[in-house]
């Protein structure tokens, strides 16, 4: 199991702020490279510089074979059953940190956390938290800079790149319609060789498009179950990406 320094986000709060989405703290260019411009309420910007920099060390160690890059859904993979089971025997990396925008995990890419990596997969799931603050064209433009620098710094890694997961309880949350914007732009990044797309969404979705607390508690992260969800819904094109 990978080791990580920080005492865990303060997970409710990283939620609330999460789920209002609209916060000063989450404006600016998704596609500009930057590291969060002021504090987080749950980490302070040096903090943050710690945990980057953690990032760098691991991937400097050349040993990782899948490595995850995105916010707190990614980030709080850690210390789960699920990841334990699928991905740890893969040498897998967790790059995830709470309460990151596309820009901020592309000034990561670009600053030392792919430097020596070779994995043979780099999972990214990315742009939730642009959502309060940025239109769907502009959250799919940093998801196509991050999956850009990805493949110059990376190029012999594969890249699979997800879908924003749902978000709200109900079908009708308005940050649906610009998820379901966002993710039509986002598949067309699918190359069919080196960059591939999935939405994982609809398999956390009840009959009636309902995210059910069994599987988000706060609408938003997921639960173990959802964990495992996610991971079964990957397993078969991620078994085909990691076996070329």
């Amino acid at each position: 199991m990978e080791s990580h320094p920080r005492r865990r986000s303060n997970w409710l709060l990283a939620s609330w702020l999460c789920l209002a989405a609209s916060a000063p703290a989450f404006a600016g260019n998704p596609s500009a490279a930057s590291p969060p411009t002021e504090d987080y309420p749950w980490m302070s910007i040096a903090n943050w510089h710690k945990i980057h920099e953690s990032y760098v060390a691991k991937a400097k160690e050349g040993k990782a074979g899948l490595m995850f890059l995105g916010d707190s859904i990614t980030e709080q993979w850690r210390n789960n059953a699920v990841w334990q089971k699928h991905y740890a025997p893969l040498n897998a990396v967790n790059f995830g940190i709470g309460g990151d925008l596309t820009q901020n995990v592309l000034w990561r890419i670009l600053n030392g956390e792919t430097e020596n990596a070779k994995p043979k997969v780099v999972i990214l799931l990315i742009g939730t938290n642009n959502t309060g603050g940025n239109t769907a064209e502009e959250i799919a433009a940093g998801v196509k800079a991050n999956v850009d620098a990805l493949r110059k710094k990376l190029p012999a890694s594969k890249i699979l790149v997800l879908g924003i997961l749902p978000r709200g309880q109900e079908a009708k949350t308005p940050l649906r319609a610009k998820i379901a914007a966002v993710n039509a732009a986002t598949k067309k990044l699918d190359d069919g060789k080196m960059v591939r797309y999935l939405d994982i969404g609809p398999k956390l979705l009840d009959k009636n498009g309902k995210l059910n607390g069994d599987v988000s508690p706060d609408a938003l992260h997921l639960s173990e179950k959802g964990y495992q969800i996610w991971a079964d819904a990957m397993a078969p094109l991620l078994a085909r990406m990691l076996a070329k």
